[in-house]
């Protein structure tokens, strides 16, 4: 067991990308995917992935050959680098931020949820036992973020993913669709019915998330890697985004065998407690809900993390933890995170559009890093190569292709 460990341990950053990637937004998406439209969008997530994997690649190179960050190096380097650095840090702050309410929201009616299993009392005092959850939940996190110590966060992380991955693969081997449908899944089409556009947006903007890639130096850094680590970051890169398509994949898989056919509709999360327990038992679904709240919970720290990430990135390029910048923002963003479960609203449909407008920051990440991994006088010899800046401009192209999308889809809800 000491040597498994010390193996997962030597991937960490990895699972601060897989924490940014997947959370109750992310298994929202992917259940209310599987459940609408089958598998008939898992060509989206695999290109999501698959681009993913080369910009975590792209940005923690970087770090490892200049030993810079990437706010930082924007504002230097980019011509319009400083109105470009801060659109992004409050579009990505922005979007973090709402999906820590619908984190918190969710995680905390989970918790609830899994209780009630067992203990059917509960039911009577829901909003007042959810509201002590959460405030639980979060001042716990605070807490923990208060002692200020990467590799704390580190340990934390591995252990909630682990939980995650094995939770809801676990859930795969009970309820899954069959394999022809899965192959079917990777021909590219979009679903020609209401929500088929913003779902395509928020599934690229769960998978492709801009904070996982700009946080990459950080947490580069705050591993002590440098170019003798070269090849452990590039194995580290592939394996963020193999996990994270897995695990997408499973869980979407999961709501295909066990709603798609049935015609059922989810509108929440906890929906699936009606549905999958019948197919697959209530010790099943337990594991499965195990595993939503890993996500839930993995999700938390990241999301708190990135706007002091951003802002110290931005001003110095370096993250101090301990600072008082750093427990003032991340205070704010704790008392932020209860504004679903003090008022109790249903967050599904704000988790949906929190992703879809992830989607809008991403063009000027990859633009950004494709501009300074190119910079012969930043990167001398160890510039981009030609597969690389290939797979980046395809996904530009991409990101812009479904930015695209992703207005159309949100001016359809309004019009």
């Amino acid at each position: 067991m000491p040597s498994i460990f010390k193996k997962i341990m030597s991937f960490g950053p990895a699972f601060f990308a897989i924490g940014y990637t997947i959370g109750t937004g992310s298994v929202t998406s992917m259940i209310v995917a599987g459940s609408n439209y089958g598998m008939q969008l898992l060509w989206v997530l695999f290109l999501s992935c698959l681009f993913s994997g080369a910009l975590i690649y792209a940005y923690g190179n970087f770090a490892i050959v200049t030993g810079k960050t990437a706010l930082y190096s924007f504002k230097q380097h980019l011509k319009f680098g400083k109105p470009i650095a801060i659109m992004i840090i409050i579009g990505v702050t922005f979007g973090q931020w709402n999906s820590l309410m619908g984190i918190l929201g969710i995680s905390s009616n989970i918790i609830f949820e899994m209780l009630a299993l067992y203990s059917p009392s509960l039911v009577d005092y829901k909003y007042q036992t959810v509201l002590v959850i959460a405030v639980t939940v979060i001042a716990t996190m605070y807490a923990i973020m208060l002692i200020g110590k990467y590799s704390l966060f580190e340990k934390i992380l591995v252990m909630f993913v682990s939980c995650m991955g094995i939770s809801f693969v676990f859930s795969l081997f009970i309820v899954h669709p069959l394999p022809s449908e899965v192959v079917a899944g990777f021909v590219p089409t979009i679903p020609e019915v209401e929500g088929g556009k913003m779902m395509v947006a928020a599934f690229v903007g769960t998978t492709m998330a801009a904070a996982t890639f700009l946080s990459r130096p950080l947490f580069i850094q705050g591993k002590g890697w440098n170019m003798a680590h070269q090849q452990q970051q590039k194995k580290d890169a592939f394996v963020a985004a193999a996990l994270v398509f897995i695990i997408s994949a499973s869980v979407m898989a999961v709501a295909h065998g066990a709603l798609y056919h049935q015609g059922s509709k989810i509108t929440h999360v906890l929906d699936m407690v009606n549905a999958l327990e019948p197919i697959a038992g209530k010790t099943a679904l337990t594991v499965f809900f195990f595993g939503t709240l890993a996500a839930g919970l993995s999700s938390v720290f990241p999301c708190l993390l990135i706007a002091p990430l951003l802002v110290a990135d931005y001003r110095s390029g370096k993250l101090d933890t301990r600072s008082t910048q750093f427990r003032v923002i991340t205070g704010v963003a704790c008392v932020l995170a209860l504004t679903i479960p003090v008022f109790g609203f249903n967050p599904i449909k704000g988790q949906i559009l929190t992703q879809v407008f992830n989607v809008f920051v991403l063009p000027l990440v990859i633009i950004g890093i494709l501009s300074i991994i190119n910079n012969k006088s930043l990167m001398k010899e160890h510039v981009a190569g030609k597969s690389l800046n290939v797979i980046l401009v395809f996904a530009l192209l991409f990101a812009i292709a479904i930015s695209i999308n992703g207005v159309v889809a949100i001016v359809g809800q309004f019009s």
